[in-house]
Formats: C-alpha cells, sequence, structure tokens
C-alpha cells in the first residue's frame, strides 16, 4: 500500500493514549497482537482486536500500517479489507477506546470498553 499519506510524517493509522494503554493491557494477557477492520455493518465496522495470526488475512485484506506502540515489544499491523480502504483511503484513521462494550470477538469486549476509529482527512 504506498500513497502520499504512508510518509512517516503522516502515518496512515494511529493510536490514542488511551488506546496505547490499552493495547499494553492485551498484549500483557493475550501475547502479540493484531488489529482487522473489515467494514462490514455494525461492530464489523469497527477496529477488531485478536490475538496475531488468529484472524486470517488475504488478498481481500491490505497491510495500511504496523503500529508502533511504546511498551509493546513488537508492530501491531492494522489491516482493513480492500473494499473499506478504498471508501477511507484519504482519511488517517486514528484507534481509540470508549467505554461500552461491543460485540464480536475482539480482545477488549469482556472488558467494558471497544475500540473505535475516528478519522481525519489526510493534510488536516
Amino acid at each position: 500500500m504506498t500513497d502520499e499519506a504512508s510518509t512517516p510524517e503522516a502515518p496512515r493509522v494511529e493510536v490514542t493514549p488511551a488506546a496505547a494503554e490499552w493495547i499494553r493491557r492485551l498484549r500483557a494477557d493475550h501475547g502479540p497482537l493484531m488489529f482487522h477492520q473489515s467494514g462490514g455493518c455494525c461492530d464489523g465496522s469497527a477496529p477488531m482486536c485478536y490475538p496475531a495470526g488468529e484472524f486470517r488475512t488475504g488478498g481481500s485484506d491490505a497491510l495500511l500500517q504496523s503500529l508502533e506502540v511504546e511498551g509493546v515489544a513488537e508492530p501491531v499491523p492494522f489491516w482493513m479489507s480492500v473494499s473499506q480502504y478504498e471508501v477511507w483511503r484519504h482519511t488517517r484513521l486514528i484507534v481509540d477506546v470508549v467505554e461500552g462494550r461491543g460485540s464480536g470477538f475482539s480482545l477488549e469486549a469482556p472488558e467494558g470498553v471497544r475500540f473505535l476509529i475516528r478519522s481525519r482527512l489526510v493534510g488536516t
């Protein structure tokens, strides 16, 4: 995935401090992690956090960013379905966390929080 938004000055995906804290907690409990955002309805439009390799990616997925999170030994890959990326390609994705339980298989679901995406147009 190559475009002007992938430069070090403008990462495709970043995390808020609150999300970084939850990533550290989940990493301590579950080992290396990954994110996938499918773009499906309901919770499919939220980023799902899995143990690394637990969600199988393929030709219909794009690796947008390998997130460097302070306190996490390895990068956390952030995948998105290619069809969803086509819609969001002009935005910077910001992984955040809010109180409230989402459904699905994301690791944070039992903790009473859920990851969500905030976005900003590239260049703003």
